[in-house]
């Protein structure tokens, strides 16, 4: 199956704080805040949702295609890339800007501020999925969001099965904007603080996303995540049945950095849909791709063979056919 992975392209620099954030917060002091963080380590390290979620795909066998927008300091990336396995023929190089940048401190409860520069990802829009032949499954992965609209749509037009996965860009997509993304996906993934947000921006619930939507997956961080899918037979029929299912989150063998261990589980849950499995042990396979990203630093410095996943998965759900 040819999958296609849109979203950022971006250089994460990491670093991390020796305190805890919350305790230099006032909260009687909160309608103007200016506060500096004295860091005692950086780290400069390939990112951006769109690769990472390739680089675990790369990771389980397959060779996805990275469908996304970076600037003229992306050659030594790209060529990194395709040297792990990742098709970047889809890549746009913007000539005269730079490759998106995430900027991210991360305390010691695991707490974390980050900003985001933009740069070439604003020209996502300019990609379009109608110049994809044979696409089996697409992800909508946080990017420019008038480009997430526009591969919605275009996914709807064309009938290939998305996953739309707004991420942190909930905070940026209107109500409308959501709704559009959320229409026709055959999974809507976010975590439980994102999803609040979609209830509160388009009135949906569980219920309204599995109206529009075949299943929904919520990520709760350690504490797992839960997959709710409609009563089978009942379709997408508002007020049928929906069932939820609670999968548990693994114990890291060590705790190193959370930054990409999402994209990492989207990656794992991709490569499960792309071999037919069901939602739930796709998502298990998931939440073992996640647990290994949460024990390195940064979205793509982790690696494992086939095998390893495999009896890692085995050890916790049950034996996986790959």
């Amino acid at each position: 199956m040819k999958l296609i992975v849109t979203g950022s392209i971006a250089f994460d620099y990491l670093m991390s704080f020796p305190g805890k954030f919350t305790e230099h917060i006032l909260p009687e002091h909160l309608q103007r805040v200016s506060l500096s963080f004295l860091v005692d380590s950086m780290d400069k390290r390939r990112g951006g949702c769109a690769p990472n979620i390739a680089y675990t795909l790369a990771l389980l066998g397959e060779r996805p295609y990275l469908m996304a927008t970076a600037g003229q300091d992306f050659k030594d990336y790209g060529d990194w890339l395709h040297a792990a396995g990742v098709d970047i023929s889809l890549v746009h190089h913007v000539p005269d800007k730079f490759t998106a940048s995430f900027f991210c401190s991360t305390d010691t409860e695991n707490n974390q501020i980050a900003s985001f520069y933009i740069g070439a990802m604003a020209n996502a829009a300019e990609l379009s999925l109608r110049t994809v032949e044979d696409a089996g499954l697409v992800i909508i992965a946080p990017n420019d969001p008038g480009a997430m609209v526009q591969y919605a749509e275009e996914c709807r037009t064309l009938g290939v099965p998305f996953i739309f996965d707004p991420g942190q860009q909930c905070a940026r997509l209107s109500g409308d904007e959501l709704r559009d993304g959320i229409t026709g996906a055959r999974l809507v993934i976010s975590n439980d603080y994102e999803f609040e947000l979609i209830r509160q921006k388009t009135g949906m619930g569980e219920d309204g996303v599995l109206a529009q939507a075949t299943a929904l997956l919520i990520t709760r961080g350690e504490d797992g995540c839960s997959l709710y899918e409609r009563a089978a037979g009942s379709g997408q029929r508002a007020g049928a049945p929906v069932s939820r299912v609670d999968i548990k989150a693994l114990t890291p063998h060590r705790i190193i950095d959370p930054t990409g261990v999402g994209d990492a589980f989207r990656g794992g849950l991709m490569k499960g849909m792309a071999l037919a499995k069901s939602f739930k042990e796709s998502a298990q396979m998931g939440t073992v791709a996640a647990t290994y990203a949460l024990e390195h630093l940064g979205g793509q410095s982790h690696a494992y063979t086939m095998k390893e996943f495999s009896d890692r998965y085995a050890e916790h759900f049950g034996s996986l056919s790959l």
